[in-house]
């Protein structure tokens, strides 16, 4: 799996301590994909999430486009479980 530099950079800063707020949710969905998973819509501002044989789901932020450090430490969890590190 080859990423690019963009890609390693929002690893990088999803993987960072402190937990960083403020990575925007279009660049982790891209990284996701970059990686392999699939992912699907679902109701409202679901994304359903697929990778490695683990399933996660998370909700959107809107209506900003930035993610909040709840958000972080759940996708780093999620990346952590599929295998996934900087």
């Amino acid at each position: 799996m080859e990423l690019s530099r963009k890609h390693r950079a929002t690893l990088e800063a999803i993987f960072a301590d402190p937990v960083r707020a403020g990575i925007v949710w279009r660049d982790i969905e891209s990284l996701m994909e970059a990686c392999g998973a699939e992912i699907s819509e679902g109701q409202g501002s679901r994304v359903r999430v697929a990778l490695n044989g683990v399933r996660a789901v998370f909700h959107r932020p809107h209506p900003q486009k930035e993610t909040d450090k709840g958000a972080v430490k759940s996708v780093r969890r999620f990346l952590s479980e599929a295998e996934i590190e900087p």
